[in-house]
């Protein structure tokens, strides 16, 4: 039987890949990864889940967007790191994720076909889960992404969405966050369909 991979609460970081202002009106489906990753800095509170964010040459790109706001996150938020090599696994993220001893990655972000699939070929190769977020991720030609994420699951990436992912976190109805982490799945409902909609079900009739 094959081995199951699964998301490890305590040992999962989420990682934002390079969200930042020159491509939103470029990207396809731009809004609906920015609403994703508004929705998961919500639940990452709630989760204990630590964010680590990249930016692209920001010089020439900009910065994160501002939707994406990180002072909330406290303790929870472990840096932004810039870079100019398309994939997130650099030197000072993965200096991070051995401090912390994480084991799984949650990636999205922007773009599919390069920084996020060389992002998840990186971690994989050197050990990490990584999941990545169908409902996240996106490119500016929309025709890209389910190549990108075909290859990345061939690679060994989970795929899975923002809500799957959230719930595999949670774990347990009964713990004492899940009135709050409801309340976030609840509030996010219009959001998560509409992304739903306008990345994944766009993407699979391709």
């Amino acid at each position: 039987m094959a081995a199951v991979t699964r998301l490890i609460p305590g040992r999962t970081v989420l990682f934002v890949c390079d969200i930042q202002t020159r491509f939103r009106t470029f990207v396809h489906g731009f809004d609906h990864v920015v609403a994703t990753g508004t929705k998961m800095f919500k639940l990452a509170k709630v989760l204990d889940l630590p964010v680590i964010v990249t930016e692209q040459n920001p010089r020439a790109l900009g910065s994160t967007v501002p939707e994406l706001n990180t002072a909330p996150l406290g303790d929870l938020f472990l840096g932004a790191y810039e870079k100019t090599v398309f994939s997130m696994a650099i030197p000072p993220v993965i200096e991070q994720l051995k401090k912390h001893d994480f084991k799984s990655v949650i990636l999205f972000g922007i773009e599919s076909h390069v920084c996020v699939l060389q992002s998840a070929l990186d971690l994989l190769e050197q050990g990490y889960d990584v999941h990545v977020l169908a409902d996240g991720v996106s490119s500016t030609r929309k025709e890209e992404v389910p190549i990108a994420i075909e290859r990345m699951r061939r690679a060994g990436a989970q795929i899975t969405t923002s809500e799957s992912a959230a719930f595999e976190l949670q774990v347990d109805a009964n713990k004492p966050n899940f009135k709050f982490f409801s309340r976030i799945i609840k509030e996010e409902g219009d959001n998560t369909t509409k992304a739903l909609e306008g990345l994944v079900t766009s993407y699979s009739k391709l």
